[in-house]
């Protein structure tokens, strides 16, 4: 190094993102986990929502989980490089949806259209859960098709992108054909496990190749 010049950071802003964003996303998953699984419910044919209604013992659990999971998705967007600003901005969008999903709670059983009569806060907390998954899954897709992208990042957000995207579809088909039930309840939470686990690989990936 030459004389006067300034020593290089050993992490640089990007990866300290990425780092916040991985821990935040595991927090917020073993929060949500925890509070799924203690809490008392209809188990694998209810929907994950339904740990956070009003009155349920685990819901301010439910709630820090989630607001973790957004704030995770809010810092890997901001840890993404420049290239992927599509991606960043999608991620973003998850992020605040994912918010928005665990400031405004659904009713008991988180009822949902075209088999169950909603209020106007289920259809605002689902609408926002849907559209915070999609955003995910669509940054998949656009990573995997920027070639600015590092190849071990596309390459991961490609594998969870062909995994994700029939599951998706096979979950939106079951809603509207099936209804709730444990088809969807399996479903939803294979779903929501690849988007956990892909923000995790992505956040870490982006992060040592920061370093």
């Amino acid at each position: 190094m030459a004389e006067g010049a300034r020593p290089e950071p050993l992490i640089t802003p990007r990866a300290a993102a990425a780092s916040a964003a991985a821990g935040c996303t595991l927090v917020g998953a073993a929060a949500v986990t925890v509070a799924v699984i203690a809490a008392p419910g209809p188990g694998l044919t209810g929907y994950v929502s339904e740990a956070g209604i009003a009155g349920s013992g685990y819901a301010p659990t439910y709630r820090i989980g989630v607001y973790a999971l957004a704030a995770g998705l809010l810092l890997l967007a901001a840890a993404l490089p420049p290239a992927l600003r599509v991606a960043a901005a999608l991620l973003a969008a998850g992020g605040l949806g994912t918010a928005l999903s665990g400031a405004v709670t659904c009713s008991a059983g988180c009822p949902l259209p075209p088999f169950e009569r909603a209020t106007v806060a289920d259809l605002v907390h689902g609408g926002a859960s849907i559209a915070a998954t999609a955003a995910v899954i669509f940054a998949m897709v656009a990573i995997t098709l920027t070639r600015g992208a590092s190849w071990p990042l596309r390459r991961l957000s490609g594998i969870a992108a062909l995994v994700a995207l029939p599951l998706c579809a096979a979950v939106g088909l079951a809603m509207l054909v099936v209804g709730r039930g444990a088809l969807v309840g399996v479903l939803e939470r294979v779903v929501l496990a690849i988007a956990v686990l892909w923000g995790l690989a992505a956040a870490a990936t982006v992060g040592l190749g920061r370093r």
